[in-house]
């Protein structure tokens, strides 16, 4: 077992160095990059004694880029392995100090969707699955079907629009209220929170679609088996041949799955974040590339 873990941790590592060298060619065969551009502003900038061609020199040396994409690729690799991502230019601040800054709001507001969306998804899932062809599972699969169609940009608009711009239940843009400063700590926490409603809410329908519809597949092809049909020949209540048996090895695919979407906790929700002027690690990464 100890063998098999390490093969597959060194295959790991093994394929995410040339995922990385695979994006880092891209960005380096790209026509023009924010290099040519910053080369100009330090240019034209009051003071400066330097040509746009000798900063864009200076520039393409500190970063590596005079050295091809292979030569190049090791100087980023060798810098991001002590640590070092660089300063962001647009923010003026060091990348893993702004990225420690903003990572926690993507990660509470990310956590918080996966948990409902989990819960959630799955209790319909296994419902549907135990009623198929049922009023609840027909309602289920179009409730699923509706969550998987509607894009993230529209769904947060019409929550804005109804909850926001209606009911004036939430701000429509932003993580604090006028207030904010006046509030105790608690009253910040709450007041935070409250702001994180509506993108908690854009997240999970988003994502609760393509998760309920897999576990009632799942769930479909568990009852379906011939162990499940020898517990309820044996006179098991229906509640204990879903709990402790159907369901158990339900769970099994559904972690792994499941599993799949954790990286999205320290990835942000770009779109999410950024209709809702949440200043997460998607917010942040979206201002920075425009």
């Amino acid at each position: 077992m100890g063998e098999f873990i390490i093969k597959r941790l060194l295959l790991c590592v093994l394929i995410l160095f040339f995922v990385m060298f695979i994006v880092y060619a891209l960005m380096f065969s790209l026509p023009t990059s924010y290099v040519d551009t910053m080369a100009r502003e330090l240019a034209t900038k009051p003071g400066s004694l330097k040509s746009a061609q000798e900063w864009l020199e200076e520039l393409n040396a500190a970063y590596g880029f005079d050295r091809g994409i292979v030569g190049g690729y090791f100087t980023w690799l060798s810098t991001v392995l002590t640590g070092d991502f660089g300063d962001s230019w647009y923010y003026t601040l060091p990348v893993v100090e702004k990225f420690n800054d903003v990572i926690w709001f993507s990660v509470a507001m990310s956590l918080a969707a996966f948990i409902f969306e989990t819960v959630i998804a799955v209790y319909l899932g296994v419902t549907a699955a135990r009623k198929q062809y049922s009023m609840t599972d027909y309602t289920v699969t179009v409730i699923a079907l509706l969550c998987i169609s509607m894009p993230t940009f529209f769904l947060a608009t019409l929550l804005k629009l109804i909850f926001s711009i209606k009911l004036g239940w939430f701000d429509l843009v932003g993580m604090q209220s006028r207030d904010y400063m006046l509030l105790s700590d608690f009253g910040k926490f709450l007041d935070l929170c409250k702001h994180m409603v509506l993108p908690v809410i854009t997240l999970t329908m988003v994502g609760i679609g393509g998760l309920m519809r897999y576990t009632r597949t799942n769930m479909l092809e568990v009852l379906n088996s011939d162990y499940i049909r020898t517990a309820r020949a044996k006179g098991l209540s229906e509640r204990t041949v879903i709990n402790r048996h159907a369901f158990r090895n339900t769970l099994i695919p559904l972690i792994t799955i499941t599993g799949t979407t954790l990286p999205a906790l320290f990835s942000g929700a770009l779109i999410t974040e950024t209709l809702f002027g949440i200043r997460g690690i998607g917010y942040t990464s979206y201002y920075a590339m425009i």
